[in-house]
């Protein structure tokens, strides 16, 4: 096998009963990096230290990581020019804090009759977004509602 001691130096190709004697001299482990390859790569090392460190690493990274939420916002068909404006703002700075954001569309009575008008609507938004987000997923009818998801560019 391959012996790799605790400073990175290679010993090149040792037999197992020298390189656990070497490991009980320098009171370390003696670990098995890759064991796949020819000859199978053993390193001096003190496990426990290693584990702890890897552990806190692995919480470092997941202290750094960024959770993305669905944020939903909700139209009707006719909704008012203000009404919109306000609306595209919270969704830019849904953008902005790198969540997604779920674009619901409901009819009610008979707005159904005119399911065009909602078309028009989400295609309005998404090209109203087009500069700092893309769309995950296409406009799509469930029962009453349409709805669109939209991510962050």
């Amino acid at each position: 096998m391959q012996l790799i001691d605790q400073t990175g130096h290679n010993h090149g190709p040792t037999d197992i009963q020298v390189a656990l004697q070497r490991a009980a001299e320098a009171g370390l482990d003696l670990v098995e990096i890759a064991p796949n390859s020819v000859p199978p790569v053993t390193k001096l090392l003190d496990y426990g230290k290693y584990k702890f460190q890897a552990q806190k690493k692995a919480a470092e990274a997941r202290k750094k990581q960024k959770v993305v939420e669905v944020k939903e916002l909700k139209y009707r068909p006719m909704i008012d020019d203000h009404d919109y404006d306000v609306k595209m703002r919270a969704m830019q700075r849904f953008f902005e804090e790198g969540d997604k954001v779920k674009v619901t569309l409901r009819f009610r009575g008979r707005e159904m009759a005119h399911q065009e008008l909602g078309s028009q609507l989400l295609e309005r938004v998404k090209t109203d977004t087009a500069s700092f987000a893309k769309v995950e997923s296409e406009p799509k009818f469930e029962g009453r509602q349409m709805i669109m998801i939209l991510a962050p560019r």
